[in-house]
């Protein structure tokens, strides 16, 4: 039967696949109602060599135990389970052909009404076999690259022809690849020594942890300290292809580091940023600065709220908003205690610390202790598999983007824009500003509401990464100050160098101590830092604000 069943594909997969007529494929499909699993498998081969699109879905919940018949009808339909029941899908409803339209439901069902198509193990072999074909012949790279990979985390015997088949037509070197490797690792599991042996050098230098799982197995030792397997030439290639895949996880390893590492700092960036403008060029210690990323982060949960049906479309309104809301508190903060402080730190340090504590209880009697999650929009979420031994999430990715291209706004609006040379007049010489008319008081109240609504922004992207809640500003505010503190207060390269390299050593350091150490050694080193270099490791030249 399976040299029969070879055949018959390899014919398919030969000759154009011109298709089957839809009334021809639906009433194969209405005939799986049969109680005959010989006819049946005849009819799930006829249905895998017809072309049909709608062959694999049905393939797959035939196997997955999702294909039911209407108890009234005969209606061969596909169910999901629900909690008011099944909701049951029209076959003739998939798509024909090259469509590829969606499914419509027809209706929710009980249980009661449904009979369910059953299949044997006899058949489950046969379908395990038909569909790693179809997977592996698709059209769609992306569905070749997971067949293949479902192999090597599920290998077995009955796909291996296919397989064969498949490496011959493929045209894809990374498909190609793959495919190679899932031939390996059903090879491996042969009796025959030679066959393992050609299993292990196909898997040999593939970066995989399901390879690097299988050659550990293979090199297993048993309660007498000898090897699962027996071969010394397959043991002996076993342990090179595992030094191999070792080296290659610690290479892969330092990248993921630097990754998180990036990540981390543009969370760092982002909170710091907003920090080295209201710090660094005003010289202003706002203890209240944590609570400012904290507000963005509840606004972004609040606009989540307001949007339950445009998830995708909130985060980019919530960007705006946070803005909005943290650089009003900003400016409603400078203008009533603030500008009253200048030129006495110990009490703005006092006041605003004061002020963050107001922040947070606000927050406790609106929206709770409780901490509050937002929705990653799917365009972030997932990640990157670059290999089987690294991967990047995207939500990480996309921070790093975004808070490049907050910092590359920011200059320009420094640098190009009339505010811009108002602010850094002030900043150099605030009485020579005044006296050309430029209104001092209102550029630090613009200027801190910048500050702060930069750190609103900082509170969006922190909101994809952890839980919102009363407390989420603490985490940064001493890290951000740190971060200013070491790059150079007031100058922003100073700003991104610091973030950037502070993130990446806490998560080469961390894995060796522990967070809580890593932290303290970083923070001694800043300290030695500033004992030699006490401006920073880019100094800002120029005059601080003064009255």
């Amino acid at each position: 039967m399976r040299f029969f069943m070879f055949v018959l594909l390899a014919f398919a997969f030969v000759l154009p696949s011109y298709g089957s007529e839809p009334v021809e494929f639906d009433q194969v499909v209405q005939k799986l109602t049969t109680k005959n699993f010989k006819k049946k498998i005849q009819l799930i081969e006829s249905i895998a060599l017809s072309g049909d699109d709608r062959a694999l879905p049905i393939m797959q919940a035939l196997s997955q135990g999702d294909l039911f018949y209407l108890k009234d009808s005969k209606q061969v339909v596909i169910g999901k389970s629900t909690d008011v029941g099944y909701e049951i899908t029209n076959i003739e409803s998939m798509g024909v052909g090259s469509e590829t339209s969606q499914a419509s439901t027809l209706k929710i069902v009980s249980k009661s009404e449904l009979r369910k198509v059953k299949i044997n193990n006899k058949m489950r072999r046969s379908l395990r076999g038909l569909m790693a074909a179809l997977e592996l012949t698709s059209k769609v790279i992306d569905t070749r690259l997971a067949a293949a990979k479902n192999i090597i985390r599920s290998p077995s015997e009955d796909v291996l022809p296919y397989l064969e088949m498949a490496i011959e037509k493929e045209l894809d070197e990374d498909a190609k690849q793959m495919m190679q490797v899932a031939r390996g690792v059903i090879l491996s599991k042969s009796n025959n020594a030679e066959v393992r042996l050609e299993g292990v050098n196909a898997m040999s230098g593939f970066p995989d942890q399901d390879v690097k799982g299988i050659l550990a197995n293979m090199l297993a030792k048993d309660e007498a300290g000898e090897y699962q397997e027996k071969d010394a030439a397959v043991v002996a290639a076993a342990e090179q292809a595992m030094k191999i895949l070792d080296r290659k996880e610690s290479f892969y390893k330092v990248i993921e580091n630097m990754f998180f590492g990036l990540s981390a700092g543009s969370v760092l960036l982002l909170a710091a940023v907003g920090l080295a403008v209201t710090f660094g060029v005003m010289g202003v210690i706002n203890m209240a600065h944590g609570e400012m990323i904290m507000l963005g982060a509840y606004t972004t949960y609040v606009i989540q709220l307001l949007m339950p049906n445009s998830i995708e479309y909130s985060l980019l309104v919530a960007i705006p908003a946070a803005f909005l809301v943290s650089g009003m508190f900003g400016v409603v903060l400078e203008r009533t205690v603030i500008r009253f402080l200048y030129g006495r730190p110990l009490e703005t340090l006092l006041a605003t610390f004061g002020v963050s504590l107001i922040l947070q209880q606000l927050v406790r009697s609106v929206f709770s202790p409780l901490n509050r999650s937002v929705t990653t929009p799917e365009w972030m979420s997932g990640s990157w598999e670059i290999n089987g031994m690294l991967s990047l999430t995207y939500n990480r990715l996309y921070i790093v983007i975004f808070s490049l291209l907050v910092l590359g706004g920011l200059l320009l609006l420094l640098k190009k824009s009339h505010f811009g040379l108002q602010m850094r007049a002030v900043t150099q010489n605030r009485a020579m500003a005044s006296s050309m008319g430029i209104r001092t008081g209102w550029v630090d109240a613009l200027t801190f509401g910048l500050g702060s609504g930069i750190a609103g922004i900082a509170g969006v992207a922190i909101s994809q990464l952890t839980n919102v809640g009363p407390n989420l500003g603490q985490a940064y505010i001493i890290d951000s100050f740190m971060v200013v503190v070491f790059g150079g207060v007031g100058n922003l390269f100073g700003t991104l160098f610091g973030a950037m390299s502070l993130g990446i050593a806490n998560k080469f350091v961390e894995p060796f101590t522990g967070a809580v150490i890593a932290k303290i050694l970083i923070l001694v080193f800043i300290i030695l830092f500033i004992q030699r270099r006490p401006r920073g490791m880019f100094a800002l030249k120029g005059r601080f604000v003064e009255d």
